[in-house]
């Protein structure tokens, strides 16, 4: 059975962490587990809203920049339930009728998504797993919006700790294959320092999502190296609050866990490539 939501009963029973994080940024499609769930990780991670709104921020400052260089297209994965905000809202400011495809999981999302979207030809958003890029690529929705031979912004914004191992990088050099020359990749990433905070912080995570997430901090190296095959943007692989601020550059930031992220664009090939 399934609520106004779009959700099952084990849906609402079971913590999402896009719901989480949608109440969290002060949204209203989230239920008690999920309401639960934020509250105990607030308390390991007390800086969690803070982390969750400088992501949302670098969402906006990377759509903004790629939309000003020309970019008119954008995949957003791990999209999350949309709010005021959204990469369609952000990059229409800027460049009126760009096209947007959100990627989620999530059923509640996903259901909320199409609610919001129905009626705009020129964005949708697909259930589907973000590491399966073959999935999303081949979707209809994707094929009718996305234009392969156009550079594509793809965005990877506060998902990543959510994929175990060498999973990030297998599904980015998938997307890469298929991206246009021009294109560009935003990411960000929680990152581990090896403190009893961060090893707290792990575990609440860990604990709240099983089995369905096992939260994957990287190094500052590591994130950078999820960057193969493009050409990082200045100022690189910094602080999420430091990526082409605005207004000014802030100090260095003392979030738990320090969250990086970073911009790349995708050369062209070498003849023969």
């Amino acid at each position: 059975m399934e609520d106004q939501h779009g959700a099952s009963n084990a849906d609402a029973e079971r913590p999402s962490a896009a719901r989480v994080y949608d109440y969290l940024l002060g949204g209203h499609h989230n239920f008690a587990a999920d309401r639960e769930l934020a509250r105990q990780l607030q308390q390991a991670a007390p800086e969690l809203r803070r982390i969750i709104w400088a992501t949302r921020a670098f969402s906006h400052r990377a759509v903004r920049f790629l939309t000003g260089v020309g970019v008119r297209q954008f995949i957003d994965l791990g999209a999350g339930l949309p709010t005021a905000g959204s990469v369609h809202e952000v990059a229409r400011r800027h460049a009126p009728g760009t096209r947007v495809v959100y990627v989620e999981n999530d059923p509640v999302a996903v259901a909320h998504g199409e609610q919001v979207l129905a009626g705009d030809p020129a964005a949708a958003v697909i259930a589907a797993d973000l590491r399966d890029y073959g999935t999303v690529l081949s979707h209809p929705r994707a094929r009718a919006l996305i234009d392969p031979r156009e550079p594509v912004g793809v965005l990877l914004v506060g998902v990543l700790h959510e994929l175990p191992a060498d999973e990030p990088a297998r599904a980015i050099a998938g997307y890469r294959r298929e991206m246009a020359a021009g294109s560009f990749l935003a990411l960000s990433q929680a990152t581990w320092a090896g403190t009893p905070e961060d090893a707290e912080i792990k575990e609440a995570f860990d604990k709240g999502f099983a089995p369905s997430i096992e939260m994957a901090f990287r190094t500052r190296a590591e994130v950078s190296a999820l960057f193969e095959g493009f050409d990082l943007v200045d100022p690189g692989v910094v602080h999420i609050a430091q990526w082409h601020p605005d207004p000014a550059p802030p100090e260095e930031p003392t979030m738990r866990p320090p969250v990086y992220a970073g911009v790349g664009r995708l050369p062209a090939r070498p003849l023969g490539s």
